[in-house]
């Protein structure tokens, strides 16, 4: 009876070898097509999500010249000559700017949307600066102001506008 087990063993030593070449195959058979189906699956999402990320960076870049105090300063003409008033006004039509686009954030890179956090930040300082400013005794005088500073150095949204056009053409 011992004879014969050892030659069993033997014949079914290449049948263990086969199945066990087989399995190993058709899992590395089933990976790839796992990874192939996510690959287009991948590449279909990326072709319906970019014209959302474009429509996102637009609207950001609509944001950013909106907020700019030069465009800012022309469309919100003040009501009156108190410069408080104005301030509010400004400030409260920035915010509430920025709150219509809040959504876009999840469309663009983190670095983008802190720089447009940034530029919104810094033009809001810019506005309640110029507000505290012992020269400025009326809301003409702060635009007066503001857009002369405007002149000097520039609109703070100007290099977040540039980010984003840097950012967008990195995804076109």
């Amino acid at each position: 009876m011992k004879i014969e087990i050892i030659p069993l063993i033997i014949s079914l030593i290449p049948a263990i070898l086969v199945t066990l070449l087989a399995v190993y195959f058709f899992k590395l058979h089933t990976t790839n097509e796992e990874r192939r189906r996510r690959f287009l699956l991948h590449r279909e999402n990326q072709k319906q999500a970019l014209p959302l990320k474009i429509q996102a960076y637009e609207r950001i870049v609509l944001f950013l010249e909106r907020i700019s105090p030069g465009k800012l300063l022309t469309r919100m003409a003040p009501v009156g000559e108190d410069k408080n008033n104005y301030e509010s006004l400004l400030i409260n039509t920035i915010d509430q700017e920025f709150e219509h686009n809040l959504t876009q954030q999840i469309y663009v890179s983190d670095e983008c949307w802190n720089t447009v956090k940034a530029a919104k930040n810094a033009t809001i300082s810019l506005i309640r600066k110029t507000t505290f400013q012992e020269s400025v005794d009326s809301a003409d005088k702060m635009r007066e102001i503001i857009l002369t500073e405007l002149v000097e150095k520039g609109a703070p949204s100007d290099a977040a506008l540039a980010f984003v056009k840097n950012e967008i053409s990195d995804i076109l």
